[in-house]
């Protein structure tokens, strides 16, 4: 058996380190922020210990994206921010700038995109849900046309911060109630409240089993 020493083993078991996707100005200051301010609804600031600032442009986006959709957000990120973005636990998009004369043209081709800037501070945070239709086999009904409904109507409290807190809305498209609605302040809950019904024209062998 030999002793000497083998190199590390290249493997697709798992994820990839997490610093390896890191912008290099969150690399330097790793741990080192000292605060955070509000620039503008949808525009925050991170201040380093060093003095760097880092600033977010935060984005609604769909929970199910279209691959013509991600690479319009990733167009964007090459030409504004250096190729970084990051997505939030309740689907917001961010793009993470050093430049701050970028985030008017950044925040000017996202309206134009159809993509909402905001969410943050006093406003209401994209809607989490569940997979709806499109994944799951004991969903009560849909999610994303609901979440459309819902955020259609909702869409000023988005892009301003004029409610008296952070507000949180969730989906969940039946019991197993997998859209983090356990933790929002408003849930939208779906459930089958009677016994569904076959037609035994389609499911002979359906109705023939419920005799």
């Amino acid at each position: 058996m030999t002793t000497t020493p083998q190199p590390p083993r290249i493997t697709d078991i798992g994820p990839p380190a997490y610093d390896k996707f890191l912008p290099p100005i969150v690399k330097k200051n790793y741990g080192l922020w000292k605060y955070h301010e509000n620039v503008a609804p949808g525009v925050l600031c991170h201040v380093a210990e060093s003095g760097d600032k880092l600033y977010t442009v935060r984005a609604a986006s769909p929970r199910i994206l279209a691959v013509q959709t991600i690479r319009k957000f990733c167009a964007l990120a090459d030409k504004y921010c250096g190729g970084y973005l990051r997505f939030t636990s309740r689907n917001n998009v961010e793009f993470l700038l050093t430049d701050p004369a970028n985030i008017a043209p950044l925040k000017a081709d996202l309206g134009k995109l159809g993509f909402p800037v905001g969410g943050t501070n006093n406003s209401i945070s994209n809607i989490v849900h569940t997979q709806g239709w499109v994944h799951c086999h004991s969903a009560a009904t849909d999610a994303s046309g609901l979440v459309k409904s819902v955020m259609d109507a909702l869409c000023d409290r988005f892009t301003q911060e004029n409610l008296p807190a952070k507000l949180r809305i969730a989906v969940a498209c039946c019991l197993n109630m997998c859209g983090a609605v356990h933790c929002s302040d408003i849930a939208i809950w779906a459930s089958i409240a009677c016994r569904r019904r076959f037609n035994t024209l389609f499911c002979p062998n359906h109705g023939r089993s419920q005799r």
